[in-house]
């Protein structure tokens, strides 16, 4: 018995194929199927996609708008985002050997395609520069976020790079600037459960088992702001905006924790005042130690104003 191997088309402009399985339902056509599995993706935009080619099968045949509805066939689609808004920051490549690539990202700027930005990524970028279809980033950091970011070159040692992260045998050390507190028992350690908020862009502190755990250490203070470190032990999403939030030291720049500002209102003047720092971790293929620290910096403590950190009114 012979296993089945998926044969996707090759990338374009960076971009992968996005691939769905068609599931039995009461489809006409392939048009009638996929403006039913995404609604988000007007019947028009899908129909385009087909007339241009864009959508194909498992054995590279063409799908047109009428052609017939086959539950079990695999499609494979390029998505495509229609007037993307240029991010003028670049990402630096650190360094890198034949598995592993270490970039240094600017705030602003996504690490993966997602919503309204494909091209604008840091991953796709480097795909069409570098021409290395295999890369994918190893873990992730915010838009809002500036920093490091560990990146795989080889699909056959990628899993060993994830497993580090996943068995948290990396050291990663954050910096931020926020508002500054006399009171709290410093240095901090903020454990807490973290859920998806009311707001898609939100996460939220519940009651539960913490899945999140952050250690936050004052290492300059100048009048009402400070500038700390922040070493989270976990990874959940937003945790360390979320932990200074709820503490009531918001970070400087955030526009999202703890009040969210309207979509698109970013100022590229005032990014969220959060960098990665340094990572360090063992090379699991080579057993040496690997320290990597971003050439980024945030701003001064005298060159920062608390109206920066959109406390609510």
């Amino acid at each position: 018995m012979s296993l089945y191997r998926p044969n996707p088309p090759p990338a374009r402009n960076g971009v992968g194929a996005s691939c769905v399985v068609l599931a039995p339902g009461p489809w006409a056509t392939m048009l009638d199927y996929l403006v039913q599995r995404f609604p988000g993706v007007p019947a028009a935009t899908w129909a385009q996609r087909l007339n241009d080619g864009d959508v194909v099968d498992d054995h590279s045949q063409v799908i047109t708008s009428d052609t017939a509805f086959e539950a079990g066939r695999r499609l494979y689609y390029y998505r495509a985002v229609p007037s993307e808004p240029p991010i003028p920051f670049e990402a630096v490549v650190l360094w890198q050997d034949a598995h592993l690539m270490v970039v240094d990202k600017p705030h602003f700027l996504p690490v993966m395609p997602s919503g309204k930005y494909l091209q604008e990524t840091v991953l796709i970028r480097l795909k069409n520069a570098l021409g290395l279809d295999a890369l994918s980033p190893i873990h992730r950091i915010d838009r809002d976020t500036a920093g490091l970011v560990l990146f795989s070159k080889q699909v056959a040692s990628r899993a060993a790079y994830q497993n580090l992260f996943r068995s948290r045998q990396v050291d990663k050390t954050y910096e931020c600037i926020a508002p500054w507190n006399p009171d709290l028992p410093w240095p901090v350690t903020r454990q807490s459960r973290i859920e998806p908020a009311a707001h898609f862009m939100q996460q939220t502190e519940v009651d539960g088992t913490p899945n999140a755990l952050t250690h936050i250490t004052p290492i300059e203070v100048q009048g009402a702001l400070a500038r700390y470190a922040l070493k989270p032990v976990t990874g959940q999403r937003h945790q360390l905006r979320v932990h200074m939030a709820a503490l009531g030291l918001p970070i400087v720049g955030d526009g999202i924790y703890p009040t969210l500002t309207p979509e698109g209102s970013a100022d590229y003047s005032q990014p969220l005042q959060l960098l990665a720092k340094s990572i360090a971790f063992t090379d699991p293929l080579t057993g040496e130690p690997r320290q990597f620290e971003s050439a980024k910096k945030l701003r001064g403590l005298a060159e920062v104003s608390l109206e920066t950190t959109f406390l609510p009114p």
